[in-house]
C-alpha cells in the first residue's frame, strides 16, 4: 500500500508540487498561529524563514499548472534548493539563539537619530517594534522553532530530491 502511493507521487506530476504547495502554506499558517494566537512576535531570521515557504509555494504552482513530469521534476529539484535554502537560515537562527555568533544588523537593537528631541526620540521608541534574534521566544523538548524548522527544511530537502530521483531523467516539455 505504501509502495502504491509513494508510486503516485512519481507517476502523477501534479501530486508531488501540489505537496510542496500544501506543506508551504502549513508552515506559514502555523507561523501566523503561533503570532497572533500565540503572541509569539518572528523576529528578523524568522521572517526570513517564512520568505522560503513564500517562495517554495511559488516554485509548486507551475508544476500543478502545467502538470508535466519534466516540469514537476524541474519544480522538485528547484523546491529541494529551496528548503536547502531554508535549512540554512533556521541554522544561522539556531546559532544566534546559542550565541555560537552574532547575527545580523537586524537582529540587534535598532539605532535612532540621537538629534531628535526627547519627545520625539521617546515617540520614535515606542513605535519601534523589535524582536531580538537571540532569544528564543519558545522551545520543547529543548529546541527552539528554528530548530524544528532546520530539520523540517532538511527533511522536505531530502524527499524533494528523493522524488526527482523517483520520477527519472525525463526531458523538459
Amino acid at each position: 500500500m505504501l509502495k502504491g502511493r509513494m508510486n503516485a507521487l512519481t507517476e502523477q506530476p501534479r501530486l508531488a508540487p501540489a505537496l510542496v504547495i500544501a506543506v508551504s502554506l502549513g508552515a506559514l499558517a502555523t507561523a501566523y498561529m503561533a503570532q497572533v494566537w500565540g503572541g509569539l512576535e518572528p523576529c528578523i531570521l524568522c521572517i526570513y524563514q517564512r520568505y522560503v515557504y513564500g517562495i517554495a509555494f511559488a516554485i509548486g504552482l507551475p508544476g500543478v499548472l502545467v502538470g508535466l513530469t519534466g516540469v514537476s521534476r524541474l519544480v522538485m529539484v528547484l523546491a529541494g534548493l529551496t528548503f536547502l535554502v531554508g535549512a540554512g537560515i533556521a541554522f544561522f537562527n539556531v546559532g544566534v539563539e546559542l550565541h555560537w555568533w552574532r547575527g545580523t544588523a537586524a537582529c540587534h537593537a535598532p539605532i535612532f537619530d540621537l538629534n531628535q528631541s526627547l519627545d520625539a526620540l521617546r515617540e520614535t521608541m515606542l513605535e519601534t517594534k523589535f524582536v531580538p534574534c537571540d532569544e528564543i521566544a519558545w522551545s520543547l523538548f529543548g529546541l527552539s522553532m528554528a530548530g524544528y524548522n532546520t530539520i523540517a527544511s532538511l527533511l522536505l530537502a531530502a524527499a524533494s530530491f528523493w522524488v526527482v530521483g523517483r520520477m527519472g531523467r525525463k526531458e523538459l516539455p
